[in-house]
């Protein structure tokens, strides 16, 4: 019997690993299923343009996996049996038997850090709720207010992309760190700084929020801000699919993995992508973000083709390379770094950087997952 290979999730790194994994092996030796909830390649770093009211074009999966041996399964993933090591789905064929399992579920927005942020606040962390978000927007008169939680990087371009788009609506930024863009290279900080004046984004730094209301926040100092949507944007947790499998995980959700992307507690099994807490060039935690993903997407098939050649893989090195951040469509920053994170000196900046991040998304769906090759992008 040939080997069973599942792979739930069909975001950058499961979609990327997929194809690898059927390009690397023979059909006779391993047959390979991928599981997703959608039919669609979903972008999700561009899912802050779907909240602004862009359009997104969402490639079919069947059209990415052409010419491949990929079988594909469109549910939800409801649970894995690790006993009987299955994958339950809410479709035909309900259950899946596997003899490796690869674990690409992603990540999604966290919300329970706040009283009332998970019943009042939207997000841009899936297709549907930056949908949602969008039709709210919509609805907003000129000279109403957008509250965007959060100064990381999707915060940011959230922030940029709504004051861009709907240059009536006032948009303010709060972040409970000293400012925005503190792991930037100075040249790059300024910039942003000034590009978020330019909108005329306030930013309102080292504010911790305590409590969304229906019509606003409350933060930890007692301050009341009024507004008409309230965006979430202050982190990402993984599904609680493998926590509640028994498998061993972070405080986050992310499946705990070795050099090899393999489960710590399950050796039949590998995770990638957001939903993993790999180790990056610099020995910290990865981060969740798609230039992790397609280096956990290539790397996890290589060690899987060299485990049932009978061969012991070498480590997935996980580097980065740059950070790009949108600030509307015609300015951006490209904050070129070491394999280890840290920021270079080397920046680009305004349409220059624009058209840079274009250029790898781009680049990122027609060669990443369809040719397996990618580059970086931002954690949006």
């Amino acid at each position: 019997m040939s080997h069973r290979l599942v792979v739930i999730g069909a975001g950058y790194a499961g979609l990327l690993a997929a194809k690898r994994l059927a390009r690397k092996l023979s059909r006779s030796d391993a047959t390979v299923t991928l599981v997703n909830a959608s039919d669609r390649f979903v972008e999700r770093v561009r899912l802050h343009q779907v909240a602004a009211g862009q359009p997104l074009a969402a490639p079919s999966l069947r059209q990415q996996l052409s010419g491949t041996s990929v079988r594909l399964v469109v549910g939800r993933v409801t649970a894995i049996d690790t006993a009987r090591r299955t994958v339950c789905t809410d479709a035909a064929p309900g259950a899946l038997g596997y003899d490796t399992l690869v674990y690409a579920v992603g990540s999604q927005a966290r919300f329970d850090d706040v009283p009332g942020a998970a019943e009042h606040a939207d997000a841009v962390a899936d297709l549907e709720q930056a949908t949602r978000l969008r039709h709210r927007v919509a609805e907003i008169a000129s000279g109403g207010t957008v509250a965007v939680v959060g100064g990381g990087l999707t915060g940011l371009e959230t922030a940029a992309e709504l004051a861009a788009s709907h240059p009536g609506l006032r948009v303010r930024l709060f972040t409970g760190a000293d400012d925005v863009g503190c792991g930037l290279a100075p040249r790059a900080r300024t910039h942003l700084r000034r590009a978020l004046d330019r909108l005329d984004v306030s930013v309102h730094p080292g504010t911790v929020i305590a409590t969304v209301r229906e019509d606003g926040l409350d933060t930890r100092d007692g301050t009341s801000f009024a507004a008409d949507a309230v965006v979430w944007t202050t982190g990402f947790r993984a599904p609680e699919l493998a926590r509640a499998a028994g498998f061993a995980t972070d405080e986050s959700g992310r499946m705990l993995v070795d050099a090899t992307l393999r489960s710590i507690s399950h050796p039949e099994v590998y995770a990638i992508g957001d939903a993993a807490a790999g180790v990056s060039a610099g020995g910290a935690p990865s981060r969740m973000s798609c230039q992790t993903a397609l280096p956990m997407g290539r790397g996890v098939a290589e060690v899987i083709a060299a485990r049932l050649a009978g061969r012991e893989p070498a480590p997935v090195r996980i580097p980065y390379a740059f950070t790009n951040i949108s600030l509307g469509r015609r300015d951006g920053i490209v904050q070129f770094t070491h394999a280890d994170d840290r920021p270079r000196r080397f920046v680009l900046t305004g349409r220059a950087a624009a058209a840079f991040k274009e250029a790898v998304i781009r680049s990122t769906v027609r060669s990443g997952p369809r040719r397996e090759s990618g580059s970086d992008e931002s954690d949006s």
